[in-house]
Order: structure tokens, then sequence, then C-alpha cells
């Protein structure tokens, strides 16, 4: 069709207020099956579009195929050419990612009308830079420190490594008034991407999110959900499609453990020394419990940490955590704690420092429950062989419910505790920690060795109400058949 000068002009305002009208109108992109089509968004499209104009910092969590780095494409397109000397940086996995990125937009501008196109003052692979002054910079994470940004885009965020250097190292770049636009499938909760969006759920950072379903997506229908999870693994299908973040690493627990632990921990707690203690249930008089301890120095590096175990149902009524509190301060509050849940088993890791621990706990402050293993020595000795065997406790426990986790922070190291594909060994993955977990398999571990060396077993409070103080439980020698006999008369005469 060709347009008059007074309707060119008329389409230039348009596209210049609304990147959707340009995009829906002049942008073609390359359709795997159907070839070169116009771009026409899609209503949730159209809602991404719509937050990254309103609002300064927006987090996406997309599902596989759902053309949103394409849409950032168009989107940094129309910005250069409406826009002058606006810079945008577009950051993606690797080089190979970011070189495709740069040729999407040049295959939207090399289709857009004449009067559309701006002169091009530079033009490689990792870059276009229009005689508007605007650009788009498209490269692999670890390049922009020091660049002037007014739009930092980041593909697949949750993929790429080393992320929380490259953004402590960016960030600086627009800080002054540039927008950040973060997508990514999800990849577990061991990295940034997911550390930004569950802050910004709490309320904690000024990240927008956005969330998108397949279900929005008009070519994704039920008869082709139930096609494409028959073809693959379900994890796989959670992660490229249901953006679960749970359970998509390699973690130690299974997905739905961690599920359920999800869904069952207590939001609400009493924090107790600087919060450095969280109070989930107070002693109950008639149960016992036990305290398993992690130790650190206190320096700022790994962390102290201990749990509160209810014996009777192996509930979690109270979490230690601190990189700040001192060996002798951690040792006088363990005691004032298992003095409190009725002088409550200690259980400590026996190595050089939790010795140090032992002693200062059994001999300096005289505390009088402290666990013994087989070979009646205080605390566990944890070579790699007993490791592996306290590690096993830990999972059956969890995963069969015998120890229920209250605390969220406790959660948050068991979805970050995973197996090493290389290695094969399972500790915390990188820049996370395990004190936490390491605590809670020790006392898992104690917790089985109590329990099947406990002569009489443990009632409950409710229990305890609920009998009959004068009845006590007999064995019929006729029918051998349980029943009860009346003492009342013994303590009457």
């Amino acid at each position: 069709m060709v347009l008059s000068r007074e309707d060119i002009a008329e389409e230039i305002r348009k596209c210049s207020e609304d990147p959707k009208h340009f995009i829906n109108n002049y942008v073609n992109v390359i359709h795997p099956i159907r070839g070169v089509v116009p771009f026409k968004l899609f209503k949730f499209q159209q809602r991404i579009v719509d937050e990254v104009i309103d609002t300064r910092f927006n987090l996406v969590r997309k599902f596989r195929q759902a053309g949103i780095t394409t849409l950032c494409a168009a989107y940094s397109l129309w910005s250069i050419i409406f826009k002058e000397h606006h810079n945008v940086m577009v950051v993606s996995i690797g080089d190979r990612e970011s070189t495709a990125f740069l040729a999407r937009v040049m295959d939207m501008y090399e289709d857009l009308p004449t009067w559309l196109k701006p002169v091009i003052k530079e033009k490689n692979k990792h870059t276009l830079h229009l005689s508007t002054g605007s650009k788009v910079k498209s490269q692999p994470a670890g390049a922009g420190r020091g660049e002037s940004v007014s739009h930092l885009i980041v593909d697949e965020a949750a993929f790429i490594e080393r992320m929380r250097e490259f953004w402590a190292a960016v960030y600086p770049t627009v800080s002054t008034g540039g927008k950040v636009t973060m997508l990514s499938t999800v990849n577990g909760m061991s990295n940034l991407f997911y550390e930004l969006w569950r802050d910004a759920n709490k309320g904690e950072n000024r990240f927008n999110v956005v969330e998108i379903n397949w279900r929005e997506h008009p070519d994704y229908t039920e008869k082709w959900a139930e096609e494409t999870r028959a073809n693959m693994p379900p994890r796989l299908w959670l992660q490229e499609y249901e953006c679960e973040f749970l359970g998509t690493g390699d973690t130690f627990i299974d997905f739905d453990t961690l599920q359920r632990l999800t869904d069952t921990v207590v939001a609400s707690f009493r924090p107790e020394y600087q919060n450095r203690l969280r109070v989930f249930k107070d002693p109950d008089p008639y149960h016992q419990y036990m305290i398993t301890v992690d130790a650190s120095y206190g320096r700022e590096h790994d962390y102290s940490a201990f749990h509160v175990i209810n014996l009777y149902n192996g509930e979690q009524v109270a979490e230690f955590y601190s990189n700040v509190t001192s060996l002798r301060d951690l040792a006088q509050i363990i005691s004032d704690v298992g003095i409190r849940y009725n002088l409550a088993y200690v259980v400590i890791e026996r190595n050089g420092l939790g010795m140090a621990l032992i002693e200062r706990l059994f001999e300096d402050i005289e505390y009088e429950n402290m666990w013994m293993d087989e070979k009646g020595e205080f605390g566990i000795q944890l070579t790699t062989k007993t490791r592996e065997v306290v590690l096993s406790y830990l999972e059956d426990y969890v995963r069969s419910s015998k120890i229920k986790v209250n605390s969220q922070r406790t959660l948050d190291e068991l979805v970050t505790f995973i197996i090493n594909e290389d290695t094969g060994k399972v500790a915390a993955d990188d820049g996370y920690h395990d004190d936490l977990v390491m605590s809670l398999a020790n006392g898992a571990y104690a917790m089985d060795g109590i329990r099947n060396s406990s002569p009489v077993p443990v009632e409950s409070s409710e229990e305890r109400e609920v009998k009959d103080p004068y009845t006590i439980p007999i064995r019929s020698s006729k029918y051998n058949e349980p029943s009860n006999e009346d003492i009342r008369w013994v303590i009457d005469n």
C-alpha cells in the first residue's frame, strides 16, 4: 500500500507513541514453520510491553518458546529508532546467544519500510548504532562495566554463570535512572534470578514480577500439553513450561518433598538473640528434646547453626543461625536453650571446632546431657563414609516426615543442597551454605539412635491427659489380649 506524506507522518507519530503499534504493524519475525511472518503480539506479550513501559525494574518468569526474547529484540529496535541517545544493553548466556539476538534486531530493521529506517552509523555482530544516536549492544555476561545504560535486558538470567558478580558490576550503570528487564525460564533456586524473584514477592526489593503461563499462548492447547508432557520427564516439564522453581536443579531432596515442605513451613515465630534464634514452639513439659549443632568461628564466614527437635514427633521447634556469634557465646546459648527445653540432648559434630565447643559445654558450663555415640564419645565424628550414612538418614527422615521442618531458613538451604553432576558429591551449591542442612542431618542420625535405645515409649501431653491414672494396661493370660485393670483399690488401701 502506498502511503501519502501525511499518512507516513501519522504512522511515524503512532509508532513513536506506542511500541505495540510499531511491532504489530511493521515488524516481521521468522517462524520455524511458516517462515517470515508479521509479528502479531499475543495478549500476554502486550502485557509485558505495558509493564516495561510503566515500570523501571521488571522480572519476567517465562515458559519455553514464549517469544519473549524476540519481543525484547523488537522493543529494543523501537527504542533506538524513536528515542535519541538511548543505549540498550542486552546480556545473554554466551557469545552465540548474544550475536543471535542482534541478528534478530538486524532482520527486523531490514524488513522495515524505508521511511521508518534511520541511517546506520555502525553495525557489527554485537552492535547496531543508528543516526538517532541510539544503539543496541548485545554481549555475553561479564562486559558492560562502566558503560552508561538506558535499558539493560538480561536474557535467561537464571542460567548465566557468575550472575551476582555481573549484577554488582553493571548495576551502577543503570542506577541513575536506567531500566532493567530480566527474563528467564527457571533453573532451580540457587541463582540470583530466583533470589530477586523471591524478594520481590516479599516486597524486599523494587522489582516488578511479571508472570506468564503457557495457557495464555493461543497455540498451546490442553491437547498439546498432554502430548508434550508425555514426551519429556516430569521435572523438565515443570521447569520449561510450568515455571516451577523447586526441584528443577539436581537437589538432594526430591521435588515432591521440597514442595510439601514449602507448603508447610511456618511463617510466624518468636525471634530471640537478635533474630539469631527463631522459636516456633515453646517446650512441652512431657516431651524430650534434642539440640543438634554445627559450629563455626563466628567471623562472618560459615554459620553456626543448631536445631531444637522434639523427639516425640520430630518437629523442629526452634532454630539458631548466625555467623557473628563467638564459640564462647554459642556454648552459653546452647546451654540456656537446652535447659529451657527440659535439659535437651546436645549433639555436636566432633571436628576440631566441635571438640572445643564440647569441652566448653561439658567442662566449663557443666551441661549435663551431652549425646554420646556407640563408642561412648561425645558428638558425631564425620568422615567421608559416615557423612554418606548421616545424609541417608536426613533424606529418609525429611521425606517420610519423621522430621517436620518449620523454618524457611532451613528450607532455603535444602533447596540449594545439590548433587554435583561432575563429582557426585552432595553439598551446597556455589555461593550457598549447608550449615543448617548438616546440623539437621546429624540430628536425624542421632534421633534414630536415641529412639531405638529409649526403654520407655514417649507419650504426648495430650495422651497423658486423656489416660485414666487409676488403670494400667495388662494382657489376659487366657486370650493374650490387651485389657486394663483398675488399681484404685491399691491407692484406697
